[in-house]
């Protein structure tokens, strides 16, 4: 019974662990040959977040993930696609998450909206809580 237990938990703990056995991909760590074309790499690798890491550009990140990542912009820089279309391809793949200036959408709109909405409420109770103290005094 024990082995049978040990046996099930390697075999459903293999696909947790298959990423991390695989290589790491050719431009992971490699920088581009082209000095203007690694320029424009690293300036998008910067806005980049880790999904996995999470407080990390793809740039400072040493996860799998991210080196994949770093490979995929490197590649696409290499074939001459412009840093935009590669953030937009990223964000259409990964979602707003993997950018650090995400886009104000419908879906996004009440994030940017909220912090204004906080403080006007916040003005205008203070605004009410000193008028009430100032008519009270004489």
């Amino acid at each position: 019974m024990i082995r049978l237990l040990a046996l099930l938990l390697l075999v459903f703990s293999l696909p947790a662990t298959a990423q991390d056995l695989l290589p790491p991909a050719p431009y992971a760590y490699k920088q581009l040959d082209d000095p203007a074309q690694e320029a424009k790499a690293q300036a998008l690798m910067e806005t980049l977040r880790c999904l996995k890491c999470q407080s990390q550009s793809i740039a400072d990140s040493d996860a799998p993930m991210a080196g994949d990542m770093r490979n995929q912009v490197r590649e696409r820089i290499a074939k001459g696609e412009e840093p935009e279309a590669i953030r937009q391809w990223l964000i259409e793949r990964y979602g707003d998450y993997v950018t650090y200036t995400p886009q104000v959408r419908p879906l996004t709109a009440p994030l940017f909206a909220a912090p204004v909405v906080f403080l006007l409420v916040a003005g205008l109770l203070l605004r009410r809580r000193f008028r009430k103290t100032k008519a009270v005094k004489p």
